[in-house]
């Protein structure tokens, strides 16, 4: 496992290391460590909330620094989370993007950012549109 000073594994440690510190790890259940991760997520929405888009463009320093420090917020939750779970974040990322990768293959959802289930060529859906030629576009609704 690598433990140079930028990895997960290193983080983990840190975050192990200052939890064990302050006999906080009675409080790390699952349950508590997903209630605190869904805050510290919902912390990270708030600078975007009345920004007509969200880009960096209409972020100021004060903002971006809020910003950056919500977002290891999130991260470190979500770090002591896998590790009481004893899961390992990269693999299940893997895991995932390749699931993600059968369920939105790139030549027949490219610009379409529906939900998988809502395109007509997915796994269980009513139409006969599953070939390898079926586009997406073709099955928009009007909106």
């Amino acid at each position: 496992m690598s433990t140079s000073a930028d990895s997960l594994e290193h983080l983990r440690q840190t975050l192990r290391q200052f939890t064990t510190d302050r006999d906080w790890s009675q409080f790390h259940t699952p349950k508590n460590l997903a209630s605190a991760l869904c805050v510290e997520a919902a912390e990270l929405l708030e600078p975007f909330q009345w920004l007509p888009s969200g880009h960096l463009t209409e972020l100021d320093q004060k903002t971006r620094l809020a910003v950056r420090h919500e977002m290891a917020d999130v991260l470190c939750y979500l770090v002591l989370l896998a590790d009481t779970l004893e899961i390992d974040l990269i693999t299940a990322s893997n895991e995932k993007i390749a699931l993600n990768a059968e369920k939105y293959p790139a030549d027949k959802v490219r610009g379409d950012a529906r939900k998988y289930t809502e395109y007509k060529y997915a796994e269980g859906s009513d139409t006969d549109c599953k070939a390898a030629d079926c586009n997406v576009a073709d099955h928009k609704t009007a909106e």
